[in-house]
Protein backbone atom coordinates (compact mmCIF):
# COMPACT_ATOMS: atom_id res chain seq x y z
CA UNK A 1 0.00 0.00 0.00
CA UNK A 2 2.82 2.37 0.84
CA UNK A 3 4.28 1.81 -2.63
CA UNK A 4 1.01 3.02 -4.17
CA UNK A 5 1.05 6.17 -2.06
CA UNK A 6 4.67 6.89 -2.92
CA UNK A 7 3.94 6.30 -6.60
CA UNK A 8 1.06 8.80 -6.51
CA UNK A 9 3.25 11.34 -4.69
CA UNK A 10 6.03 10.82 -7.25
CA UNK A 11 3.59 11.36 -10.13
CA UNK A 12 2.39 14.61 -8.52
CA UNK A 13 5.98 15.84 -8.06
CA UNK A 14 6.77 15.06 -11.70
CA UNK A 15 3.91 17.07 -13.22
CA UNK A 16 5.12 19.82 -15.62
CA UNK A 17 3.14 22.61 -13.98
CA UNK A 18 3.87 25.41 -16.46
CA UNK A 19 3.93 23.28 -19.60
CA UNK A 20 0.22 22.40 -19.66
CA UNK A 21 -3.02 24.31 -19.25
CA UNK A 22 -5.29 24.39 -16.22
CA UNK A 23 -7.74 21.81 -17.60
CA UNK A 24 -4.92 19.48 -18.61
CA UNK A 25 -3.32 19.88 -15.21
CA UNK A 26 -6.56 18.92 -13.49
CA UNK A 27 -6.71 15.78 -15.62
CA UNK A 28 -3.06 14.98 -14.86
CA UNK A 29 -3.59 15.35 -11.10
CA UNK A 30 -6.60 13.05 -11.33
CA UNK A 31 -4.60 10.48 -13.28
CA UNK A 32 -1.78 10.58 -10.73
CA UNK A 33 -4.16 10.02 -7.82
CA UNK A 34 -6.49 7.55 -9.55
CA UNK A 35 -4.52 4.31 -9.06
CA UNK A 36 -4.13 5.06 -5.33
CA UNK A 37 -7.63 6.44 -4.80
CA UNK A 38 -10.13 5.68 -7.61
CA UNK A 39 -12.64 8.43 -8.39
CA UNK A 40 -14.73 9.79 -11.25
CA UNK A 41 -14.16 13.52 -10.81
CA UNK A 42 -11.63 15.73 -9.01
CA UNK A 43 -11.31 19.30 -7.83
CA UNK A 44 -8.26 20.74 -6.10
CA UNK A 45 -8.62 24.20 -4.55
CA UNK A 46 -5.55 26.19 -3.51
CA UNK A 47 -5.28 29.11 -1.10
CA UNK A 48 -2.86 30.61 1.41
CA UNK A 49 -3.21 30.65 5.21
CA UNK A 50 -3.31 34.46 5.17
CA UNK A 51 -6.38 34.45 2.93
CA UNK A 52 -8.22 31.48 4.40
CA UNK A 53 -10.09 28.94 2.28
CA UNK A 54 -13.24 30.92 1.48
CA UNK A 55 -13.86 30.29 -2.21
CA UNK A 56 -10.17 29.48 -2.74
CA UNK A 57 -7.53 31.42 -4.64
CA UNK A 58 -7.29 29.12 -7.67
CA UNK A 59 -8.47 25.65 -8.56
CA UNK A 60 -8.15 22.66 -10.87
CA UNK A 61 -11.17 20.71 -12.03
CA UNK A 62 -11.56 17.39 -13.83
CA UNK A 63 -14.92 16.00 -14.94
CA UNK A 64 -16.96 18.11 -12.54
CA UNK A 65 -20.10 19.16 -14.39
CA UNK A 66 -20.87 22.88 -14.50
CA UNK A 67 -24.06 22.59 -12.45
CA UNK A 68 -22.26 20.51 -9.83
CA UNK A 69 -19.54 23.15 -9.54
CA UNK A 70 -22.09 25.95 -9.18
CA UNK A 71 -23.94 24.01 -6.50
CA UNK A 72 -20.75 23.23 -4.57
CA UNK A 73 -19.58 26.84 -4.63
CA UNK A 74 -22.95 28.06 -3.44
CA UNK A 75 -23.33 25.41 -0.72
CA UNK A 76 -20.00 26.39 0.81
CA UNK A 77 -21.69 29.55 2.08
CA UNK A 78 -24.69 27.75 3.60
CA UNK A 79 -25.31 25.25 6.36
CA UNK A 80 -27.59 22.30 5.64
CA UNK A 81 -25.62 20.16 8.12
CA UNK A 82 -22.98 19.40 5.52
CA UNK A 83 -20.14 17.51 7.33
CA UNK A 84 -17.71 18.46 4.58
CA UNK A 85 -17.84 22.23 5.04
CA UNK A 86 -14.33 23.62 5.68
CA UNK A 87 -15.29 24.96 9.11
CA UNK A 88 -16.42 21.47 10.13
CA UNK A 89 -13.31 19.83 8.69
CA UNK A 90 -11.07 22.29 10.54
CA UNK A 91 -12.49 21.11 13.86
CA UNK A 92 -11.74 17.46 13.19
CA UNK A 93 -8.55 15.66 14.14
CA UNK A 94 -8.58 14.02 10.71
CA UNK A 95 -9.69 16.88 8.43
CA UNK A 96 -11.71 14.79 6.00
CA UNK A 97 -15.33 13.74 5.55
CA UNK A 98 -17.61 12.05 3.05
CA UNK A 99 -20.93 13.46 1.89
CA UNK A 100 -23.01 10.39 1.12
CA UNK A 101 -24.77 10.59 -2.18
CA UNK A 102 -23.62 14.20 -2.58
CA UNK A 103 -25.24 16.09 -5.44
CA UNK A 104 -26.87 12.94 -6.85
CA UNK A 105 -23.63 10.97 -7.12
CA UNK A 106 -22.16 8.09 -5.17
CA UNK A 107 -20.59 10.51 -2.72
CA UNK A 108 -17.95 13.21 -2.43
CA UNK A 109 -14.83 12.84 -0.32
CA UNK A 110 -13.31 16.14 0.83
CA UNK A 111 -10.00 16.67 2.58
CA UNK A 112 -8.84 19.97 4.05
CA UNK A 113 -5.16 20.46 3.16
CA UNK A 114 -3.45 21.97 6.19
CA UNK A 115 -0.18 21.93 8.07
CA UNK A 116 1.25 23.78 11.05
CA UNK A 117 1.04 27.12 9.20
CA UNK A 118 -2.63 26.85 8.27
CA UNK A 119 -4.90 25.82 5.43
CA UNK A 120 -3.53 25.51 1.90
CA UNK A 121 -6.55 24.14 0.09
CA UNK A 122 -9.17 21.46 -0.33
CA UNK A 123 -9.27 18.19 -2.26
CA UNK A 124 -12.65 16.96 -3.47
CA UNK A 125 -13.20 13.59 -5.13
CA UNK A 126 -16.52 12.32 -6.51
CA UNK A 127 -17.67 8.80 -7.31
CA UNK A 128 -20.65 8.25 -9.58
CA UNK A 129 -23.92 6.83 -8.26
CA UNK A 130 -23.12 3.29 -9.44
CA UNK A 131 -19.61 3.26 -7.94
CA UNK A 132 -18.59 1.91 -4.52
CA UNK A 133 -19.18 4.61 -1.89
CA UNK A 134 -16.17 6.16 -0.20
CA UNK A 135 -15.19 4.41 3.02
CA UNK A 136 -12.83 4.99 5.93
CA UNK A 137 -9.93 3.44 4.03
CA UNK A 138 -10.46 5.99 1.24
CA UNK A 139 -10.48 8.81 3.79
CA UNK A 140 -7.15 7.61 5.18
CA UNK A 141 -5.63 7.34 1.70
CA UNK A 142 -6.78 10.84 0.78
CA UNK A 143 -5.34 12.33 3.97
CA UNK A 144 -2.00 10.65 3.25
CA UNK A 145 -1.85 12.53 -0.06
CA UNK A 146 -2.11 15.88 1.75
CA UNK A 147 1.62 16.71 1.96
CA UNK A 148 2.20 15.94 -1.72
CA UNK A 149 -0.81 18.02 -2.77
CA UNK A 150 0.26 21.00 -0.65
CA UNK A 151 3.72 20.79 -2.21
CA UNK A 152 2.13 20.74 -5.68
CA UNK A 153 0.07 23.86 -4.90
CA UNK A 154 3.14 25.76 -3.69
CA UNK A 155 5.14 24.63 -6.73
CA UNK A 156 2.35 25.81 -9.00
CA UNK A 157 2.43 29.31 -7.51
CA UNK A 158 6.19 29.74 -7.15
CA UNK A 159 7.01 28.36 -10.61
CA UNK A 160 5.21 31.27 -12.30
CA UNK A 161 7.08 34.43 -13.35
CA UNK A 162 7.22 37.15 -10.70
CA UNK A 163 6.38 39.95 -13.11
CA UNK A 164 2.79 40.16 -14.47
CA UNK A 165 2.25 38.66 -17.91
CA UNK A 166 -1.05 40.43 -18.57
CA UNK A 167 -1.81 44.15 -18.32
CA UNK A 168 -3.46 45.79 -15.33
CA UNK A 169 -7.01 46.98 -15.88
CA UNK A 170 -9.12 49.46 -13.90
CA UNK A 171 -11.17 47.95 -11.09
CA UNK A 172 -14.45 46.46 -12.28
CA UNK A 173 -17.73 45.97 -10.41
CA UNK A 174 -20.38 43.27 -10.70
CA UNK A 175 -23.61 43.55 -8.73
CA UNK A 176 -25.47 40.44 -7.61
CA UNK A 177 -29.11 40.54 -6.55
CA UNK A 178 -30.58 38.98 -3.42
CA UNK A 179 -31.80 36.18 -5.67
CA UNK A 180 -28.21 35.45 -6.72
CA UNK A 181 -28.69 36.78 -10.24
CA UNK A 182 -25.92 38.88 -11.76
CA UNK A 183 -27.65 42.24 -12.16
CA UNK A 184 -24.98 44.48 -13.72
CA UNK A 185 -21.44 44.14 -15.05
CA UNK A 186 -19.43 47.31 -15.62
CA UNK A 187 -17.35 47.54 -18.80
CA UNK A 188 -14.21 47.32 -16.66
CA UNK A 189 -15.45 44.12 -15.02
CA UNK A 190 -16.32 42.64 -18.41
CA UNK A 191 -12.82 43.47 -19.62
CA UNK A 192 -11.42 41.51 -16.65
CA UNK A 193 -13.69 38.54 -17.43
CA UNK A 194 -12.62 38.58 -21.07
CA UNK A 195 -8.96 38.75 -20.08
CA UNK A 196 -9.28 35.86 -17.63
CA UNK A 197 -11.11 33.82 -20.26
CA UNK A 198 -8.12 34.18 -22.57
CA UNK A 199 -5.95 32.74 -19.75
CA UNK A 200 -7.88 29.46 -19.93
CA UNK A 201 -10.42 30.08 -17.16
CA UNK A 202 -13.72 28.34 -18.09
CA UNK A 203 -16.36 30.87 -19.05
CA UNK A 204 -18.84 29.63 -16.44
CA UNK A 205 -16.39 29.47 -13.52
CA UNK A 206 -15.96 33.19 -12.81
CA UNK A 207 -19.73 33.92 -12.68
CA UNK A 208 -20.05 30.97 -10.29
CA UNK A 209 -17.29 32.38 -8.09
CA UNK A 210 -18.89 35.84 -8.19
CA UNK A 211 -22.28 34.56 -6.99
CA UNK A 212 -20.61 32.43 -4.30
CA UNK A 213 -18.69 35.49 -3.05
CA UNK A 214 -21.99 37.36 -2.89
CA UNK A 215 -23.41 34.61 -0.67
CA UNK A 216 -20.32 34.84 1.54
CA UNK A 217 -20.63 38.63 1.78
CA UNK A 218 -24.23 38.36 2.94
CA UNK A 219 -23.36 35.68 5.48
CA UNK A 220 -20.48 37.79 6.81
CA UNK A 221 -22.87 40.62 7.67
CA UNK A 222 -24.37 38.32 10.31
CA UNK A 223 -21.10 37.02 11.71
CA UNK A 224 -18.87 38.47 14.37
CA UNK A 225 -15.52 39.49 12.86
CA UNK A 226 -13.38 36.49 13.72
CA UNK A 227 -10.85 34.32 11.85
CA UNK A 228 -12.36 32.01 9.26
CA UNK A 229 -11.56 28.30 9.20
CA UNK A 230 -7.86 28.02 8.67
CA UNK A 231 -7.45 31.73 8.03
CA UNK A 232 -6.14 34.62 10.06
CA UNK A 233 -7.66 37.76 11.45
CA UNK A 234 -6.51 39.58 8.31
CA UNK A 235 -9.14 37.75 6.29
CA UNK A 236 -11.82 37.70 8.95
CA UNK A 237 -15.28 38.81 7.96
CA UNK A 238 -14.24 39.37 4.36
CA UNK A 239 -15.50 37.66 1.24
CA UNK A 240 -12.53 37.60 -1.09
CA UNK A 241 -10.31 35.73 -3.49
CA UNK A 242 -6.61 36.69 -3.57
CA UNK A 243 -5.25 34.83 -6.58
CA UNK A 244 -1.54 34.55 -7.47
CA UNK A 245 -0.21 35.06 -11.03
CA UNK A 246 -0.01 31.32 -11.77
CA UNK A 247 -3.00 30.62 -14.01
CA UNK A 248 -4.15 34.26 -14.08
CA UNK A 249 -1.08 36.18 -15.26
CA UNK A 250 -0.95 38.65 -12.37
CA UNK A 251 -2.09 39.02 -8.77
CA UNK A 252 -5.85 39.37 -8.71
CA UNK A 253 -8.29 40.23 -5.94
CA UNK A 254 -12.05 39.69 -6.12
CA UNK A 255 -14.03 40.89 -3.11
CA UNK A 256 -17.72 40.90 -2.29
CA UNK A 257 -19.30 43.62 -0.16
CA UNK A 258 -22.94 43.82 0.88
CA UNK A 259 -24.51 47.13 -0.12
CA UNK A 260 -26.83 47.30 2.87
CA UNK A 261 -26.36 46.92 6.61
CA UNK A 262 -28.53 43.80 6.85
CA UNK A 263 -27.09 41.77 3.97
CA UNK A 264 -30.48 41.32 2.33
CA UNK A 265 -30.00 43.41 -0.79
CA UNK A 266 -27.49 43.61 -3.62
CA UNK A 267 -23.82 42.76 -3.27
CA UNK A 268 -21.02 44.52 -5.14
CA UNK A 269 -18.21 42.22 -6.28
CA UNK A 270 -15.05 44.15 -7.16
CA UNK A 271 -12.35 42.71 -9.45
CA UNK A 272 -9.02 44.50 -9.34
CA UNK A 273 -5.26 44.28 -9.45
CA UNK A 274 -4.46 44.72 -5.74
CA UNK A 275 -1.88 47.01 -4.18
CA UNK A 276 1.28 45.50 -2.71
CA UNK A 277 -0.02 45.69 0.87
CA UNK A 278 -2.92 43.40 -0.03
CA UNK A 279 -0.71 40.91 -1.87
CA UNK A 280 2.09 40.68 0.70
CA UNK A 281 0.46 38.31 3.23
CA UNK A 282 -0.28 35.66 0.61
CA UNK A 283 3.02 36.26 -1.21
CA UNK A 284 4.95 35.64 2.03
CA UNK A 285 2.97 32.45 2.65
CA UNK A 286 3.60 30.97 -0.78
CA UNK A 287 7.31 31.76 -0.77
CA UNK A 288 7.79 30.67 2.86
CA UNK A 289 9.29 33.98 3.97
CA UNK A 290 10.29 34.45 7.60
CA UNK A 291 8.78 37.31 9.67
CA UNK A 292 12.02 39.30 9.33
CA UNK A 293 12.18 38.73 5.56
CA UNK A 294 8.60 39.94 5.35
CA UNK A 295 9.52 43.14 7.24
CA UNK A 296 12.36 43.78 4.81
CA UNK A 297 10.10 43.14 1.83
CA UNK A 298 7.37 45.43 3.17
CA UNK A 299 9.84 48.29 3.48
CA UNK A 300 11.20 47.65 -0.01
CA UNK A 301 7.66 47.82 -1.37
CA UNK A 302 7.29 51.22 0.30
CA UNK A 303 10.32 52.45 -1.62
CA UNK A 304 12.97 52.15 1.10
CA UNK A 305 16.58 51.55 0.03
CA UNK A 306 18.58 48.81 1.82
CA UNK A 307 20.36 51.40 4.02
CA UNK A 308 17.00 52.80 5.09
CA UNK A 309 15.72 49.28 5.77
CA UNK A 310 18.72 48.68 8.03
CA UNK A 311 18.11 51.90 9.94
CA UNK A 312 14.36 51.38 10.31
CA UNK A 313 14.73 47.80 11.55
CA UNK A 314 17.82 48.46 13.68
CA UNK A 315 19.90 46.00 11.66
CA UNK A 316 23.36 46.16 10.18
CA UNK A 317 23.75 46.63 6.43
CA UNK A 318 25.34 43.17 6.29
CA UNK A 319 22.29 41.56 7.91
CA UNK A 320 19.92 43.31 5.52
CA UNK A 321 22.08 42.11 2.64
CA UNK A 322 21.74 38.55 3.94
CA UNK A 323 17.95 38.93 4.10
CA UNK A 324 17.91 40.25 0.55
CA UNK A 325 19.91 37.25 -0.63
CA UNK A 326 17.40 34.97 1.08
CA UNK A 327 14.52 36.81 -0.61
CA UNK A 328 16.14 36.47 -4.03
CA UNK A 329 16.88 32.78 -3.44
CA UNK A 330 13.36 31.91 -2.27
CA UNK A 331 11.56 33.87 -4.97
CA UNK A 332 13.99 33.23 -7.82
CA UNK A 333 14.39 36.98 -8.38
CA UNK A 334 17.59 38.16 -10.03
CA UNK A 335 17.62 41.39 -8.01
CA UNK A 336 15.52 44.07 -6.36
CA UNK A 337 13.95 45.31 -9.59
CA UNK A 338 12.72 41.83 -10.52
CA UNK A 339 11.44 41.23 -7.01
CA UNK A 340 9.55 44.54 -6.98
CA UNK A 341 8.00 43.70 -10.35
CA UNK A 342 5.90 41.09 -8.55
CA UNK A 343 3.99 43.91 -6.85
CA UNK A 344 3.24 45.98 -9.94
CA UNK A 345 -0.39 47.02 -9.58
Amino acid sequence: MKDGQERAAHELRALPLLAIGVAELGAAISAAIGPWLPHDALRLVGTSPATGLGQGSFSFWHRYEEELVRSLLARRSTGHGDPCRPAALARQRVPAAVARGAEGGGGELRVLLRDGRGVWGLLGLVRAGDARPFREDDVRRAVQLGPALMTLLRRHVTAAPLAPTIPALPAGVITVSAGQAIRTVTPQAQAWLNLLGRQGTPGWLMPAVVTALALDARANVHRTACPTAGGTAAGAGRSLVCAPPAGFGRWLMIEGQALDAHGTGDVAVVIQSPAAALVLPSFCDWYALTPRERQVLELLCRGAAPKQVARLLGLSAHTVHDHLKALFRKTGAGGRDELMAAFTA
